[in-house]
Parts: structure tokens; sequence; C-alpha cells
């Protein structure tokens, strides 16, 4: 009797799990397969030449900080239509004595504790130019040469938020590839995906720009120490601002090397998102009905995602258990919808990485799913603290 009551509790929670991870694949399935149609976007009739604050923070980025720097001032556009400004937090004397050669901006900024949207928002009190577009670039973010000539064309179109084509710049471990394939994923079913069947991209946190006193009046009223993308997209969509997706502005970035620091990195993306999903979710309910606002409550659904390691991971430990304890109907039901995610998955990595080191680096997968449990560990530190990702270095 007791065995019986405890199989049909398991039989229900496998219900209630399956309807979710199904739920969940159906969706990156439909954004996938969209991301693989290109991109129709009409000319700008304005040739207007936007002048661009390129913001630059970084938090003891000296390895890394005056090379991107020199390079972010080596664009295919009017110099006197850009300026650099890097928000220096904690850099040593020497790096700063070397930034104060260069044709650029540098504004040193201290805070007790120290966060991206902080940084921001000082430089936004502080800058004085007169600016069309706030550009936002991480520290370690190089810019391809035509980079701002495109992102120029799009804002003419009269999109007043974008986000461009980030990709990375190094994949000199393992745990560099499989970083670099996952944000290849993230591209196709969250912002080209989306933008092709016409919701807005989400925004990654660096490689975005928007209209410059849009970003002002908004990173003004900003206090959370995480997720400071995250905050903008929400209250944009919220405000029915819509987040295009610019595929062929290109702008690098450097990827994790090791798993220590994809778990730390992980750890704060995973608080991110149960602290916007926490906060989002009834808004996002009452703006489709009282707004029609689809694209929020799309925004909203995705907080409520597992990341697609998770959802891998965990459809072929159910599969295995399920052939271990059920009847052969639900091992198949188990095993199909693995194998949907598979295929998604697969149509969302673009075909450059289909190569034998890719290969070698999908064996790193069930370690990537370990460190994804434990980094469940440290989202409570994560919330509290701002943990920055160190660059430049194989940390």
């Amino acid at each position: 009797m007791v065995l019986e009551i405890l199989k049909w509790i398991f039989i229900g929670i496998q219900v209630v799990l399956f309807t979710y991870l199904f739920l969940t694949t159906i969706y990156f399935l439909i954004f996938s397969v969209a991301g693989l149609f290109p991109i129709k976007e009409a000319l700008p009739k304005n040739k207007k030449l936007n002048r661009f604050a390129v913001l630059i923070p970084g938090y003891k980025e000296d390895s890394v900080i005056i090379d991107v720097a020199r390079q972010a001032l080596e664009q295919d556009y009017p110099r006197e239509q850009y300026d650099i400004i890097i928000i220096a937090d904690s850099f040593s004397p020497s790096t700063l004595a070397e930034l104060r050669k260069l044709p650029i901006q540098v504004m040193e900024v201290v805070f007790e504790n120290s966060s991206k949207a902080k940084a921001l928002k000082e430089a936004v009190k502080r800058l004085t130019g007169n600016y069309d577009i706030a550009l936002i670039l991480d520290a370690d973010n190089i810019m391809e040469r035509d980079c701002l000539g495109k992102m120029n064309n799009a804002m003419n179109l009269g999109y007043k938020a974008i986000q461009v084509h980030r990709t990375a710049k190094n994949q000199n471990t393992a745990f560099a590839v499989l970083d670099t394939v996952s944000e290849e994923i993230n591209n196709q079913i969250f912002r080209k995906g989306h933008w092709v069947l016409g919701l807005s991209s989400a925004l990654i946190g660096s490689g975005m720009a928007f209209d410059y006193a849009l970003f002002k009046d908004y990173i003004t009223n900003m206090d959370f120490i995480l997720g400071e993308e995250k905050e903008l997209e929400m209250r944009m969509i919220k405000d029915q601002i819509k987040i295009a997706y610019v595929n062929d502005a290109i702008v690098y970035d450097e990827k994790v090397q090791k798993s220590n620091v994809f778990m730390v990195q992980r750890a704060r993306w995973l608080a991110t998102q149960f602290i916007f999903a926490r906060l989002y979710f009834l808004p996002g309910i009452k703006e489709l009905f009282t707004k029609g606002n689809i694209d929020f409550l799309d925004k909203v659904i995705q907080q409520l995602l597992p990341p697609r390691i998770f959802l891998l991971g965990f459809l072929i430990l159910l599969t295995a258990l399920s052939w271990l304890l059920n009847p052969i109907l639900y091992t198949w039901a188990w095993l199909a919808l693995t194998i949907i995610c598979i295929l998604t998955l697969m149509f969302s990595t673009p075909g450059r990485f289909y190569n034998w080191t890719t290969f070698k680096a999908i064996f790193l997968l069930p370690k990537g799913f370990f460190m994804m449990l434990l980094s469940l560990t440290r989202i409570y530190q994560a919330k509290k603290k701002w943990d920055h990702t160190v660059h430049g270095v194989e940390n």
C-alpha cells in the first residue's frame, strides 16, 4: 500500500515536471527555428550621424582596459561623433596614467560596494556633452570597426533601444568553447528568433545602445546591485519601448575559461533571474490583460525558464530514472522530449561550431551541469554582493 502511494506520488511529480519541461522545450524550439530565418530591415531614410557616448565601466580591469580603449578609438565613424568614456573603479595609478595619454575621457569612481549600475549612474550624472546615443560596453569588449555605423543606422530607423550581436573573442579552453556556444544559442533564441517574430530582443549587459535622454532617465532611477540590463529591459518593455536586435553589428566578448569562474558567473545570473521572476510575474499578467503587452509577459516568462544546461541535464536524468522505475510509456515520453531539446540546441548552434573542438568540449557538459547545481548554493551570496568576472587572464 505504501509503495503504491509512493508510486502514484512519483507519477504525479513526473506529470508536473513533464508539463513544465515540455512547455519550456517547445518555447525554445519555436524561437530557435524562427532564428534560422533572416532579419529583414528597411534602410534608414534619415542619414543623421548621431553622437555616441561610449560608456565602458570597469572594476579592477587593469589587464584589458588599455587595449580596449585603444581599439574603441579605431571605428569607421567620424571621430568627432563619439566619445570614449572609461568609468574607472579601483584601477591602478599606472593604468590611469596610460589611459589619460589617449584621446578619451577617464572618469574615476569609488563606491563602498561597487556595481556596474552605480558606475553608469555616476557617469551620466557627471557627463556634460551633448549626446544622442549611449552605448554600453564591458571592459573586455572589442567592437568591429563598422559597429558604430551599423548602430547609427538602426537608431535612425526610429528605435530607442538596440542590442547588437555579442560573440566570443576567445576559445582557448574547453569551458570557453562551451560558453561561446551557449551565448550563440542565446543569441538565436532570445534575440534573433524573438526579433524575427516581432518581439523585443533580450539585453545582454553590453553591446547595447539607447537613446541617450531615455537611458539617462532610466539609469538614474535604478538601485539594483544585480541585473542592471534586466531592469532596463523590464522597465522599457513595460513602457512598450521595443528593443531591436542588430545581428550584423558585432561586439567581441571574453568568455570564461575555468569552471570556478563559470560557477560564480552562473550563480550571479541565476540570482538575477530569481529576483526578476519574483518582482515581475504578477505585473506581467496584469500588463497582458490591461494593455495587451505580450512583449512584457514574454520577458517575464523568460525569467521562469531553466538554463539550457539544466534543461538538458534534467531531461537525461529523468529519462534514465523513468526507465528504471516506470512503465515504458513514460520512458518514451521523456526520451522524445530529450531528443527535441537536443535538436533545438543543434538548430540554435551556428554551423561554424560543428567541428572537432566543439565535439571535445561537449564532454565537459556533465561537469558544467554539476557546476550549475553547485551555483545554486551561491545564489544567496550573489544576491547580496556583486561579484565581477575577472578578464584578461586564464582565470
